[in-house]
């Protein structure tokens, strides 16, 4: 038998109406579906290379895209974090410093994969036939799978315990869900 009372606590502080956390669990959930529907749909017709003129440009260009959608949606996290109250036991030093060193363990993982994967690599340069030499296999991809996906969600985790932000944990679970479900279809 499960103790909910954790849970039922956390959601007394979250108001999942509220207007603000309704855009942040859209803009987490919309970004990987945006960007897995556009690489298959490229790999199925090539229409962006064409319009783009090649490939890479191709890519560039969607790579922007995907960076600007995730500025917005953590735009739309913080805002939805500020607008919820604080939860007071998370309100202290030793959580502020357990989420920084969090989010800095998350930072690592995603700046080590874009640099061991490149731009192309990144951002689904293989659904334009951009292909790597070889299987990245050295770090961060030889402590975990998928470190660019877990490493943005240990970010957000961090963000959520340096603001005591009870909306911000909820939300961090939202992107954990929306990057395990974007992992089964990219898998």
């Amino acid at each position: 038998q499960v103790d909910v009372t954790a849970m039922v606590r956390l959601f007394g502080y979250v108001d999942v109406t509220d207007a603000g956390f309704l855009a942040a669990v859209l803009s987490i959930a919309f970004n990987p579906l945006f960007w897995n529907v556009v690489a298959r749909w490229e790999h199925k017709t090539r229409a962006l290379s064409r319009v783009f003129g090649s490939p890479h440009a191709a890519c560039y260009c969607l790579g922007a895209v995907i960076l600007m959608l995730n500025c917005v949606r953590s735009h739309c996290f913080t805002e939805a974090m500020k607008s919820q109250p604080k939860m007071e036991g998370l309100d202290s030093h030793w959580a502020y410093y357990s989420g920084l060193a969090i989010l800095a363990v998350g930072t690592l993982f995603v700046i080590s994969s874009f640099l061991a994967l490149g731009f192309t690599g990144t951002f689904l340069g293989d659904y334009f036939g951009i292909l790597m030499e070889a299987k990245v296999t050295h770090f961060p991809f030889s402590v975990l799978d998928n470190p660019m996906y877990w490493g943005s969600t240990a970010v957000y985790l961090g963000w959520s315990l340096m603001h005591a932000s009870p909306a911000g944990l909820l939300l961090t679970a939202v992107v954990a869900i929306s990057y395990t479900i974007a992992m089964l279809y990219e898998g």
